[in-house]
């Protein structure tokens, strides 16, 4: 097992992007507008939103900044803040369109639960987290750092919480990075079976829980995927499921403790903003490291639009490590 460092612009640390604006993206007036009548367009075509693509949701120009999304997503840092959508200004069949419309520029959506949702919503819907059917983003507890099983997840901010509802990002290569660094004893452990809660949506014929690493190698590229909270559900409510080695509490320990230092955290003003992130891949010393994601944490979600997508059928295979 190859367990030496990765480097590129997807291991970054969240102090040096919070001085630089080079991450967020500012829709123009004449790009708002491009949107706008793409939404009408489709909309007055009468199809179905598993009819989006490039094809249906035109953008003669706004089209090439997708494309260049795409690419920053998959080989840059890895995510993309993007600023100015009138949200407000729109109905939610319109603001669902121009949400679904845009992400078809970067992959065909996939569903996120077991009910086939391919567009959810982060919302505190007063639900109880310890019904073992209730996921974290249906409640108003706080969400730690965590990454999303897909390739790009995106995020739109439909209304701010009057209290909380901050958002984190990580470099999962960078924390990778760092436990090679402080603790290499440990990183041994993350990549061994971690028992995860299905939180319900069991498969015919599956347990209610799937063990899969933190960190995983394919074709030189390493993919992390984590939900702690997950990890210790599937603990508590399934004893036939492995039980943790303490060298794996403690990585998982020094992980949160790295995700939650503010020089490698980037803390987001989600508010009126659109956000995809990759999920969570990079390259072996040779190559360049493709992602961003321990991915982020939301404390009393406001109301946003949660969607999830393939990327093209060459990317996907790359990253299908973890997902």
């Amino acid at each position: 097992m190859h367990y030496g460092p990765v480097s590129g612009p997807g291991a970054w640390r969240g102090g040096e992007l919070a001085a630089r604006a080079d991450w967020i993206r500012h829709f123009s007036a004449a790009e708002i507008a491009e949107v706008r009548a793409a939404v009408h367009a489709f909309r007055a075509s009468g199809a179905a939103y598993s009819a989006l693509s490039p094809a249906t949701f035109r953008l003669p120009t706004l089209g090439a900044l997708m494309r260049s999304t795409l690419a920053e997503l998959l080989d840059g840092r890895g995510f993309v803040l993007f600023r100015g959508l009138p949200v407000d200004e729109w109905s939610r069949e319109e603001q669902a369109t121009a949400y679904l419309g845009l992400g078809s520029w970067l992959g065909p959506f996939r569903s996120q639960n077991a009910k086939g949702h391919v567009l959810g919503h982060v919302k505190d819907l007063g639900f109880d987290i310890r019904n073992p059917g209730v996921r974290y983003y249906q409640t108003n507890r706080r969400l730690e750092y965590h990454t999303d099983s897909v390739d790009i997840v995106g995020l739109l901010c439909l209304k701010s919480a009057k209290a909380g509802g901050e958002s984190y990002l990580a470099s999962s290569m960078t924390v990778y990075n760092e436990v090679l660094r402080r603790r290499p004893d440990l990183v041994a452990a993350l990549f061994d079976p971690y028992p995860t809660d299905r939180r319900g949506e069991v498969p015919e014929g599956m347990q209610p829980w799937f063990d899969i690493p933190i960190y995983h190698w394919h074709a030189q590229k390493l993919s992390c995927i984590y939900v702690r909270q997950y990890i210790e559900s599937a603990q508590k409510l399934f004893p036939a499921a492995r039980r943790l080695t303490p060298a794996q509490v403690e990585a998982m320990d020094l992980i949160d403790e790295l995700c939650n230092d503010p020089a490698l955290h980037l803390a987001m003003d989600t508010r009126s903003c659109t956000r995809a992130a990759t999920s969570r891949t990079g390259r072996s010393p040779s190559g360049t490291a493709t992602s961003s994601g321990c991915g982020w944490r939301r404390r009393k979600p406001g109301r946003c639009r949660k969607s999830s997508r393939r990327a093209t059928a060459a990317s996907c295979r790359a990253n299908a490590a973890g997902s």
